[in-house]
């Protein structure tokens, strides 16, 4: 599913970071010890573009979520900026002292109410639980017609109704008469992820960010969702942030990939080139990890050249992050962080086999 998208860049993130403050000791309290933080998202930069499938990819702890979580704000950044460019019917309503002169509203900024309901409904999330992220005392129908009242769309019950069950129709919830009465645990896991993918699909967003939608589903049906995913997106040319922790998966769904560690973005490009040619000796590693089907051995898993676990983020080692993981380590990776390089067109390494020392 590689390949460039031609789609104008509706997001930037721009040295996005994510602190965490640490519970301070007694003795660091009577020593006067600065604070220590978890640094969950270290300085992220990248664009997603509108109509591709932009994957953030990486290792649990790596920062992705955060990134994610961020992006459609339901954390605020510690530092860096987030610029999106809303449609231009909503554009037209935002006061221009909040615009740049490119047509970016910057979201890591104090918005006023009104403006900031606006943009959000523009950004949607769809979550890795779909049993933890549905109210548990709430029936479809009414799960979806909250999202209607709290922005205002809809004139009549009937008009929402409707809106409601075309929505449950796009998620191939039919007859939709039969699941609008249903609360969450008398569906199944995906039945349930459906639904939250058509909450979030209801108000017609621009940006959806997906954390491992499919992680928790049967195998038997995760290719389903991964499809009617991909169909809602060519249908509504949206942008998705798809996060996983699978290669396969972002192989299969995504237009770039952004492979992450330890809160640093350490290879970017279009998914075929990340996959095909990785230049990370991390990203060479994960690639390594996906089992390959082998008609002579069920399975075919090759060697995983690095080992260890991933360091603490509230101890992040010195330069290179990677460095006490990697095959490749030299005396420069100990002491400095390597720069972002582009090694090919569009495909950029954060390495110091690629950059000059």
């Amino acid at each position: 599913m590689g390949g460039e998208s031609n789609g104008q860049v509706i997001f930037k993130a721009i040295d996005l970071k994510k602190y965490f403050p640490l519970r301070r000791s007694l003795k660091e309290i009577l020593t006067f010890s600065p604070g220590r933080f978890v640094r969950a998202v270290d300085g992220v930069t990248f664009d997603i573009r509108l109509g591709e499938v932009f994957c953030l990819v990486g290792e649990s702890g790596c920062g992705k979520t955060t990134t994610g979580r961020m992006i459609a704000r339901l954390l605020e950044p510690t530092s860096g900026k987030m610029l999106y460019k809303p449609t231009q019917e909503t554009l037209s309503k935002v006061p221009p002292k909040y615009v740049d002169k490119d047509g970016y509203v910057d979201l890591s900024q104090k918005l006023p109410k009104r403006i900031d309901k606006l943009l959000r409904q523009e950004i949607q999330i769809v979550f890795q639980d779909p049993f933890g992220s549905l109210n548990p005392r709430m029936t479809v129908y009414n799960i979806l017609k909250e999202p209607l009242i709290v922005h205002n769309i809809g004139s009549s019950e009937e008009e929402r109704r409707e809106i409601i069950y075309r929505a449950l129709s796009e998620v191939k919830l039919t007859p939709p008469e039969q699941f609008m009465e249903r609360y969450p645990h008398m569906l199944s896991g995906g039945q349930r992820q459906r639904v939250s993918i058509a909450r979030a699909m209801i108000l017609r967003p621009t940006l959806v960010v997906t954390d491992e939608p499919v992680s928790m589903l049967d195998v038997s049906i995760r290719a389903e969702i991964l499809q009617l995913m991909l169909d809602m997106q060519a249908s509504r040319n949206l942008a998705y942030v798809f996060i996983t922790h699978d290669l396969a998966v972002a192989n299969y769904l995504c237009t770039r990939i952004a492979v992450m560690y330890l809160g640093r973005i350490v290879e970017l490009g279009p998914t075929d080139l990340v996959i095909n040619n990785p230049q990370h000796p991390y990203t060479k590693a994960l690639i390594a990890a996906v089992p390959e089907p082998d008609p002579s051995n069920r399975f075919k898993i090759r060697e995983v050249p690095i080992k260890g676990e991933v360091p603490s983020a509230a101890n992040i080692p010195p330069g290179c992050r990677f460095h006490p993981r990697c095959p490749y380590v030299m005396d420069v990776c100990k002491r400095d962080e390597p720069p972002m390089v582009e090694v090919e067109p569009g495909h950029f390494v954060a390495c110091w086999l690629h950059a000059k020392h």
